[in-house]
């Protein structure tokens, strides 16, 4: 079985669909979103959660009747609530999630505030740092997308400095971002990022950052860079983007599976719904380099309100 096989395809049904709770394969369906989301393979969270892979594999199909307490499990592999994983009405989109973590933690006077003012101000975003977005461009998207390459170009057009935040995060931790996961896991990597996302934003009051692909992932940094940062999604084919990276000689995409195409596809169907809440779309693949920065460089400064 190939890492795709563990990431794409459902394991043969142990009994006939018409037989399968709707429930189960709801909640099945769930477990796999939250791990494309992720970017995670099944086997990579089977071994996380501590459960065997066929038992999360008829999980994820719909046949298996997981125990509470193997939810919680997977659950906490997947770096998500219980109640997320199960599903309720705050996890059923984006924009809920993005809204539930603004308002987690508050106490009964804030969420009673913020009631009053979303009732009387509904459509607006409240604690938006409106004059900073003006002047911080974030690139978000998968890797390979250009969110380097343009933007080192955009930031130089603009005269504002540019920043990988990955470089920084592996600042911070002292280490790669490959020995980060491998040493202290995936929850102390969002800790790292949200300080060097945060320790941005403070320094630069004009700057065009570049984030990791899997920023998304984690609902309370991207809420912060979507208050703070006029925000573009680089997106591109997958093809683009396998080609790119392996071009940069990094064969990563291509180590763990003969079928990572289908790998990358899963992860920008899982993210899409996140990357699109930029403030713009700019499809990379549609033109040759050149092309794609002029007409970038158009988009973001009359974005930017900016004279072209």
């Amino acid at each position: 079985m190939t890492a795709s096989d563990t990431l794409i395809a459902p394991p043969a049904p142990a009994a006939d669909d018409a037989e399968r709770h709707p429930f189960l394969v709801a909640l099945g369906e769930r477990v796999r979103n939250l791990r494309s989301r992720k970017g995670m393979t099944r086997k990579a969270v089977a071994v996380a959660a501590d459960v065997s892979e066929r038992h999360l594999a008829n999980l994820e199909y719909g046949t298996g009747n997981a125990s509470i307490l193997v939810l919680l499990q997977v659950a906490q592999a997947l770096q998500c609530s219980l109640a997320e994983l199960i599903g309720d009405v705050t996890t059923s989109s984006p924009e809920w999630l993005l809204i539930r973590e603004l308002l987690q933690g508050r106490s009964e006077g804030d969420l009673r505030r913020a009631r009053v003012q979303l009732a009387e101000l509904l459509g607006a975003s409240g604690g938006v740092d409106a004059q900073g977005r003006q002047a911080r461009v974030a690139l978000i998207g998968l890797r390979g997308a250009g969110k380097s390459t343009l933007g080192q170009r955009l930031a130089q057009d603009l005269g504002f400095p540019f920043i990988e935040l990955s470089r920084e995060i592996e600042q911070f931790a002292g280490c790669s971002i490959s020995e980060i996961h491998n040493l202290y896991g995936a929850n102390a990597y969002r800790r790292y990022e949200r300080r060097a996302l945060e320790e941005a934003i403070q320094i630069y009051p004009e700057v065009v950052i570049a984030t990791p692909g899997g920023l998304v992932a984690d609902s309370a940094n991207f809420n912060l860079l979507l208050q703070h940062c006029t925000t573009v999604w680089l997106k591109a084919d997958p093809a683009d983007h396998m080609g790119r990276v392996a071009a940069q000689g990094d064969m990563r995409p291509m180590a763990a599976s003969r079928e990572a195409m289908e790998d990358l596809k899963r992860i920008l169907e899982g993210r899409a719904a996140f990357y699109s809440k930029a403030d713009l779309a700019f499809d990379t693949s549609a033109l040759p380099l050149e092309d794609s920065f002029v007409k970038l460089r158009r988009e973001v400064r009359q974005l930017l309100r900016l004279p072209v």
